[in-house]
């Protein structure tokens, strides 16, 4: 156990049942104290969310304070939607799916089968497209207050064995996101759900055989790359959709100018990672020179692309949100289609 989690654990064990139930009240002059629990691992924490972290604590000048721990560090990743609606932390950056929300788009978090192909139609397709007010509606009716979505990397393989074919992937077991995993086991994908920092163990050990959870840049910058020899360049999207989230109550509490602070400080994290992952994808494939690059046809991974709009229509088929959110999805593709070079290539 951490000497974090311990000393978290044991806070929370000396607090009485009447301190735990009391309404929150900021004496005159307190400073607001926020934990924060990321999806990433140490390494990868340091580039998607440090930086932001940082330069609020910074600006707040001392009227609160945010402090980041990293992926398992509290809690589990699968806890962490349930642990910020109960308070136990107060924000929280992930994805829907991998944090196991209780909403019915939490399908479309994390990656969502060739619902983007470039990270750049992730934002556009919350900001312009409707999907944050989609968003903001679902988690106001479950207690917790949805701050704002951005994009990450692709995701792609890595692996052990050099995929060529759909058929290599068949009984590949494969650490991958939830929704992801669903998708790709009808072409004989077998995920595995492990903590974050126990892939490269379980990759040394046999326990998996490949990560289908990120792109180049975060296979080498949380140390894939040394028990991995290849990188797949056919993706299953082209945009991790992931968000920051607070504590409803937690969040009035916040000062209106400091509210506008942390949204200035999340936006900046978005267009950070919008242009560290363009560039480290295009770098890593042209010099990594440590994972040598296979790709599957194009006409043999159109099957692939012509599954993922089935899937699309049997999850609009769910709730009338889902089914909402998949024609956002239909509309903004074709509308990229149509518009053509460089939103879209034949």
């Amino acid at each position: 156990m951490t000497n974090s989690r311990r000393s978290f654990l044991k806070t929370a064990a000396m607090a009485t049942p009447a301190v735990l139930a009391a309404p929150y009240v900021k004496a005159q002059n307190a400073k607001i104290t926020w934990r924060l629990q990321t999806y990433a691992g140490a390494a990868l924490a340091e580039f998607v969310i440090r930086p932001a972290v940082d330069a609020f604590n910074k600006a707040a000048n001392g009227e609160m304070e945010i402090q980041l721990f990293t992926a398992d560090q509290l809690v589990p990743t699968g806890e962490l939607f349930r642990a910020m609606q109960a308070g136990t932390i107060d924000a929280v950056q992930s994805d829907d799916d991998s944090m196991n929300s209780p909403v019915d788009i939490k399908v479309f978090g994390g990656y969502f089968p060739f619902a983007s192909r470039y990270s750049l139609d992730v934002p556009t397709l919350f900001y312009e497209y409707g999907l944050a007010e989609i968003w903001d509606e679902a988690y106001t009716e479950v207690g917790v207050k949805w701050l704002s979505a951005g994009a990450w990397d692709p995701c792609n393989f890595a692996t052990n064995k050099p995929i060529t074919k759909l058929d290599d992937l068949k009984g590949l077991r494969v650490f991958t996101f939830p929704t992801a995993g669903q998708f790709l086991s009808q072409f004989g994908v077998v995920p595995v759900t492990i903590p974050f920092e126990d892939v490269p163990v379980a990759m040394q050990t046999g326990e998996i055989d490949a990560i289908a959870w990120s792109g180049i840049t975060e296979v080498f910058t949380s140390g894939w790359v040394d028990v991995t020899k290849y990188f797949l360049t056919n993706n299953v999207s082209g945009g991790w959709a992931g968000s920051f989230f607070a504590n409803a109550d937690r969040w009035k509490e916040v000062p209106p100018h400091l509210q506008t602070l942390w949204q200035m400080c999340m936006d900046s994290s978005h267009y950070k990672r919008l242009h560290w992952y363009w560039g480290g994808e295009a770098r890593l494939r042209a010099e990594g020179g440590r994972l040598e690059l296979t790709s599957i046809p194009d006409a043999e991974w159109k099957t692939v692309e012509d599954a993922a709009h089935v899937f699309w229509e049997e999850v609009a088929k769910q709730t009338p949100r889902t089914g909402k959110v998949v024609e956002i999805l239909k509309k903004y593709n074709a509308d990229m289609e149509k518009a053509g070079k460089p939103y879209r290539y034949g």
